[in-house]
């Protein structure tokens, strides 16, 4: 009977003591990166899923680095140029320039040619989801956040403003600020929504790669509750910071509990995406017997 050969895969250190001069540049580079971001955006409720996505992100690949190791085989130098370049001269402007976004853009860019230079075009295949899921790292720049939380602000303030009024509180809304009795609120963007969008759609995109990676349908369909419950738990959080100015004053509601009603709301948004899964079990035997 005919025996296949076992590739033996070359120790960690070995791989350190060849590649070292790589690490070295990926490491100059990576570290005035990550450093702008945990000080910048990682210390806002934007960036606040930044730590967390890098993190499990890094897992992902260090979980199926024995396979990686296995498929591996180095890429076209061409096509690693044809990314590495671009890559380097956007990390350069956005260095001297002061674009964060850009400057960590561009370092995502120069990891995923590395990437491809070292393992192949399958192991970049394989690995789509990890690579596309650590661009949710990159902060958003302010022009986007802006432009995005307009319709966000305006669906949330109305909608509190319609349910509290027919609860019989005194509330009116100018734009997107509200009045409740003596006290004016104004519907910003922490409150509006994109930010726990964000959050919420990096860390339910893990979810649902880790539990259901072989249905790529029903993936697809749980990823369309997301907005939805995200705009929903944002709009219950808003209803509480209403009812807590409205009871309690203006003080408690932009202190301490206005950091409980964010931190409640994400975790009901969560939920709410867990909830979902359970509910809708019987879609995803479904779409797992087509995709059979």
């Amino acid at each position: 009977m005919a025996t296949r050969p076992v590739r033996a895969h070359p120790p960690a250190s070995q791989l350190l003591a060849r590649h070292w001069p790589l690490l070295l540049g990926l490491a100059v580079l990576a570290f005035p990166t990550l450093y702008a971001v945990a000080t910048g955006s990682w210390t806002g409720e934007a960036g606040v899923h930044g730590p967390i996505v890098l993190a499990t992100g890094i897992w992902l690949f260090a979980r199926r680095w024995k396979e990686l190791l296995g498929i591996q085989h180095p890429g076209r130098t061409g096509i690693m140029l044809a990314v590495l370049v671009p890559s380097l001269l956007l990390y350069i402007f956005g260095r001297a320039f002061d674009f964060l976004v850009f400057q960590a853009l561009a370092f995502l860019g120069v990891c995923i040619a590395v990437f491809y230079a070292s393992f192949g075009a399958e192991a970049l295949r394989r690995m789509w989801f990890p690579i596309l899921y650590l661009g949710f790292v990159v902060p958003l720049p302010n022009w986007v956040i802006t432009t995005l939380t307009a319709p966000m602000k305006e669906y949330v303030s109305y909608t509190a403003t319609w349910l509290l009024s027919h609860a019989g509180y005194p509330i009116v809304r100018e734009g997107v600020t509200l009045y409740v009795a003596q006290y004016q609120l104004l519907v910003e963007d922490a409150c509006a929504g994109l930010n726990s969008l964000i959050s919420l759609t990096a860390i339910s995109l893990f979810y649902i790669y880790i539990l259901h990676n072989a249905s790529w349908r029903y993936a697809l369909f749980l990823m369309l509750w997301i907005v939805p419950v995200a705009l929903l738990a944002n709009l219950v959080r808003v209803i509480i910071l209403v009812l807590i100015t409205y009871h309690f004053g203006n003080a408690a509601a932009q202190g301490f509990l206005h950091s409980t009603a964010g931190l409640v709301m994400f975790a009901t948004a969560l939920l709410g995406i867990f909830l979902v899964d359970g509910l809708m079990s019987p879609i995803r035997r479904m779409l797992t017997r087509t995709a059979a």
